[in-house]
């Protein structure tokens, strides 16, 4: 997923493998590498240069004393390690501090999310996951086909609605801002508490749209306004969210398409640009692929260390504590079948490719 930006990475803590003291000389070397490998991923440039200045700021003339705790024994960091620390920390802060929680209404008001974004980057699907996130937490979404320009988005989303059990309200020749205020009626008749809004897009920004999502904004006061990036578009993504933000004042971000995208600099550059956090990161097209935005787990995966508490979230997410733990005693006491081992490949399987659950583990690395 960050191929291009782990490299720089490595290829700079390769650099100062060996070496004693983190000098001027040294550090911009290494700083060389990332440097690269950040305008490679498409990081924004100016965040680039921010980054760089932080990190040489902390590291230059640094004699590397630094000690660590690690069960009772006190060790040392080398130059090498305590590089790659410092850019551990700067691109978790660069990314962070983040807000994953919803806003949700107060009582018994009805708590509405407007998705808005460009054409392609996967809003529709995204709007999907989400009502099937706030299913697991025991609300009652409706789905809302505010995208009457494209009849195959109201197709995919009423798919997606059966898929979840979940009512998707649309009228034909119903402008979109009379549509999603006619959308609450319908909720508070039938009981939804939670309104999702299926926006329309464009191939490009433009105002006719901007007006349009002003519109519906004004009509239905949204609790959340989250707008869907595509990562693999790199900088035109960030232009995207600051334009976005510019208009509707957006409450944070849902990454898509992570899983194929080799650049990544979306993530890094998007909270550094606007000022609103990503909330969301989708993975794949199933709707149980969405994922809280944790920054310290994509700056491990970044540098190539894993990403063990995602992993873990991963597997709670399909495992079954009781059964779990019944399968290890049968391990343990050697009552291991050919059926354990299938149950045990099935598991893996549902938590996704296993290239995916590699690339969280830091040995595989």
């Amino acid at each position: 997923m960050f191929e291009t930006l782990t490299k720089g990475f490595k290829s700079a803590q390769s650099r100062l493998t060996g070496k004693t003291k983190l000098d001027a000389s040294n550090i911009k070397e290494a700083l060389r590498d990332v440097r690269l490998s950040l305008l490679e991923a498409d990081v924004e440039f100016h965040v680039v240069k921010r980054f760089l200045k932080r990190v040489e700021d902390k590291a230059v003339g640094e004699l590397v004393t630094t000690r660590l705790k690690h069960k009772g024994e006190k060790k040392q960091l080398s130059p090498a390690e305590h590089f790659i620390n410092i850019c551990h920390d700067e691109l978790e802060a660069l990314m962070g501090p983040v807000d994953t929680t919803l806003k949700m209404a107060k009582g018994q008001g009805i708590t509405t999310i407007m998705m808005v974004g460009l054409q392609g980057a996967g809003k529709t699907t995204t709007t999907g996951k989400i009502a099937r996130k706030l299913l697991d937490e025991g609300h009652r979404p409706m789905l809302v086909a505010a995208d009457i320009y494209r009849p195959a988005a109201i197709d995919q989303l009423q798919v997606l609605g059966r898929q979840l059990d979940v009512p998707v309200f649309t009228v034909t020749g119903m402008s979109p801002p009379d549509l999603c205020a006619d959308a609450m009626r319908e909720a508070r008749f039938n009981k939804r508490d939670v309104v999702i809004f299926d926006t329309a897009g464009r191939l490009s920004i433009d105002e006719p749209l901007m007006q349009e999502l002003s519109n519906i904004k004004s009509r239905t006061q949204p609790d959340n306004i989250l707008l869907v990036l595509d990562a693999m578009t790199g900088q035109d993504a960030v232009r995207t969210a600051k334009a976005f933000d510019d208009r509707l004042d957006l409450s944070g971000f849902a990454l898509t398409k992570l899983d194929g995208d080799a650049r990544g600099g979306a993530a890094i550059s998007v909270k550094e640009v606007t000022g609103k956090p990503i909330k969301f990161l989708g993975f794949g097209e199933t709707l149980d692929k969405l994922e809280e935005f944790r920054p310290e787990g994509l700056a491990q995966r970044i540098l190539g260390m894993g990403d063990i508490v995602g992993l873990v979230k991963d597997f709670e997410k399909v495992v079954d504590e009781a059964k779990a733990e019944e399968d290890a005693k049968k391990i343990l006491s050697g009552d291991f079948t050919m059926v354990t081992f299938l149950e045990q490949i099935r598991t893996i399987k549902k938590m996704g490719s296993v290239k995916d659950v590699f690339e969280k583990m830091p040995i595989f690395n």
